[in-house]
């Protein structure tokens, strides 16, 4: 069992930044490939970005790329999402998720196994 509690949301406007935290119960957290998923209102959860278990491979989606920065932190449980030049459609709740080392870079929910509780992130224009 892993327990994954997110923070860091918040409001800001246009073309600001957000830095989202996740830190994870399970000392061998490493071994997991970890994500973030967000959902805006009336809309499906979708995939934002993953990073592979040890850091050294990172997968975004197209409309974040060059954006938002996906890290981690093993020694201390602990994946970040860094978020530069928001934008309105950004608006979303924020959820950190872990999935098996197999499914690193997976871009589909179904793969991970344990989630956080969601963070909400609004833009402001």
């Amino acid at each position: 069992q892993v327990l994954l509690v997110e923070s860091g949301g918040g409001l800001v406007q246009a073309g600001g930044s957000l830095r989202l935290s996740c830190v994870a119960s399970a000392r061998t957290f490493m071994r997991y490939a970890a994500g973030w998923f967000r959902q805006a209102p009336g809309k499906e959860r979708e995939f934002v970005a993953s990073i592979s278990g040890g850091g050294a491979n990172t997968y975004y989606t197209d409309s974040v790329k060059g954006r938002f920065t996906i890290s981690r932190d093993n020694a201390k449980n602990t994946v970040y999402l860094q978020m530069n030049s928001l934008k309105p459609e950004d608006t979303a709740v924020y959820y950190c998720a872990a999935a098996p080392a197999s499914y690193s870079g997976s871009d589909s929910a179904r793969h991970y196994d344990y989630w956080g509780q969601g963070t909400q992130v609004t833009v402001s224009s």
